[in-house]
């Protein structure tokens, strides 16, 4: 019982200090820009600062212009992606995983999307949302100097 007490204390601990910060999704900061089947993409995200980054995404066709405004924030319940398409009311999505330079951000009740993915490939910002079973959309941006 001695040994296994040491053991239980550490696995207790372990969320702790896996816990993630504000800070460590700096990755996402920058100007990122592409064209994609026709369509102008941009996304802007501010440098994390005072718990949250700021951020908008804007797209750009022949046929129309949509545009979301983003924020994450650290809260009392971890940090949360908060997704505001045409600037709506926003919903939220629960940081479920992340590393050095990959995000996951989660709400299964909402319709679409019920994950958010973001991840670093190389000097690209991605992302990608996903529904349920096949439904989902991706794209890369390179950085706008």
């Amino acid at each position: 019982m001695r040994r296994l007490l040491p053991i239980l204390s550490l696995v207790l601990a372990l969320p702790l200090f896996g816990e993630a910060k504000i800070e460590d999704l700096s990755w996402m900061t920058g100007h990122w820009a592409a064209t994609i089947d026709g369509v102008q993409m941009e996304e802007v995200w501010l440098a994390p600062g005072g718990g949250l980054l700021v951020g908008m995404h804007r797209d750009i066709s022949a046929k129309r212009t949509s545009f979301e405004y983003q924020r994450i924030a650290e809260t009392k319940d971890g940090i949360v992606y908060l997704a505001q398409p045409g600037g709506q009311p926003p919903t939220p999505f629960r940081l479920v995983e992340s590393s050095a330079n990959r995000a996951v951000f989660a709400n299964p009740q909402h319709d679409f999307p019920k994950r958010i993915l973001y991840w670093r490939d190389g000097e690209k910002l991605c992302a990608r949302v996903e529904g349920d079973g096949e439904s989902a959309e991706q794209g890369c941006w390179w950085r706008k100097k």
